[in-house]
């Protein structure tokens, strides 16, 4: 068998993804984790009296928190597989990567499996997350002084 051929038969046995549904899906999942992260905020401001920055403090905690629990119960990655971008997207897949990371090598002991498996996934995104704002942040200094 040829590249030619293979490349012909993986492309017919490859799932064919639905764009839009899956666009839909994650519009929605992402805008319902907004509306209920306000929710809880606004709830905190009130019940708590906090300020609007302390209380956006504790969602993000919040947040995360509850990623990584549903992740070391083994939950999020089927909420993962059916709502897509929508739930990766925000803080709460950052939150996903980083556990399971540590999940994954927990065996290998701190230093050789959590110490140098932690960050595995989400590496790349601090790194071109810190490079665009490095990059944003000059940007601004020679354009807006």
């Amino acid at each position: 068998m040829d590249k030619d051929e293979y490349k012909k038969l993986v492309k017919e046995y490859t799932p064919k993804e639905n764009k839009l549904r899956n666009s839909v899906i994650a519009f929605f999942v992402g805008g319902g984790i907004s509306f209920v992260g306000q929710v809880v905020a606004s709830i905190l401001q009130i019940t708590f009296g906090m300020e609007v920055n302390e209380s956006y403090v504790w969602l993000c905690i919040l947040t995360i928190f509850i990623a990584s629990f549903l992740t070391a119960l083994g939950f999020f990655d089927n909420f993962v597989t059916k709502c897509g971008c929508g739930l990766i997207i925000p803080t709460t897949g950052f939150a996903h990567s980083m556990t399971s990371s540590a999940l994954d090598v927990k065996k290998d002991g701190l230093i050789t499996g959590l110490g140098a498996s932690f960050f595995k996934l989400a590496g790349s995104v601090l790194l071109y997350g810190i490079l665009a704002g490095f990059f944003f942040s000059i940007l601004g200094v020679i354009f807006y002084g």
